[in-house]
């Protein structure tokens, strides 16, 4: 009988990272912006509602409360307010730190590429103490996928849609985490290579994929 060949380990990766729903829970705090931007500027924004729909560039998510020709100048303003009420209330989503470590100790580079504003996405991991090798920000979907060849990206973990279309754009695999709008089903649908139930499996499944191992779902 010719014995089972073992799987072949790979090298150690550089990982990319989304931000808002990936490594932090950011509703509480952007909702309080949202709320504060609302009452300075007399216009009426269901932050509840706006905060199930994180993901996608502050200027689609403003273009539902404000005048096409205002939303520039509203997204700056959000964005000046975001450090006095955004940051402290964000809380790291379970696994977070842990995922980061898990790819510095196999040797790898983790990094986050997210459609934040870059310094209030800075603040945020500053104010945590999540520290990966570099952060770049104001990219969305296939835009992400630009950084991630820059910095030679083998795998982006994220939470949304676009994420997904980011690693592609990417050639990177895409591991997503059920823990923003989308649940496990929607996210295999739109065509993820792993789905993760939130970052507390990442390191286990970290270690199984540098191993060689068959790419699991599991969730």
């Amino acid at each position: 009988m010719t014995p089972m060949a073992s799987p072949t380990a790979r090298p150690a990766p550089t990982v990319g990272f989304d931000l808002d729903m990936t490594l932090i829970d950011s509703r509480p705090g952007i909702r309080a912006c949202y709320r504060a931007l609302a009452e300075r500027t007399g216009t009426f924004i269901d932050a509840d509602l706006a905060v199930t729909r994180l993901g996608p560039p502050l200027a689609e998510e403003l273009a539902n409360w404000f005048p096409a020709a205002d939303v520039p100048a509203m997204a700056d303003l959000y964005r000046s307010m975001y450090p006095a009420y955004a940051i402290t209330p964000t809380p790291a989503l379970p696994g977070a730190r842990e995922a980061i470590a898990a790819v510095r100790a196999a040797g790898g580079r983790a990094l986050v590429v997210t459609a934040k504003y870059e310094p209030n996405a800075k603040l945020h991991l500053e104010h945590l103490g999540i520290e990966p090798d570099a952060v770049v920000g104001d990219l969305w979907a296939e835009a992400k996928g630009v950084a991630l060849r820059e910095h030679a990206a083998g795998v982006y973990v994220g939470d949304h849609l676009g994420d997904i279309r980011a690693a592609r754009a990417a050639g990177a695999l895409s591991v997503t985490v059920a823990t923003g709008p989308f649940g496990p089903d929607e996210l295999r649908a739109a065509g993820t290579d792993v789905v993760l139930t939130d970052l507390t499996a990442f390191p286990e499944w970290l270690a199984g994929h540098l191993a060689g191992e068959p790419e699991p779902s599991r969730a």
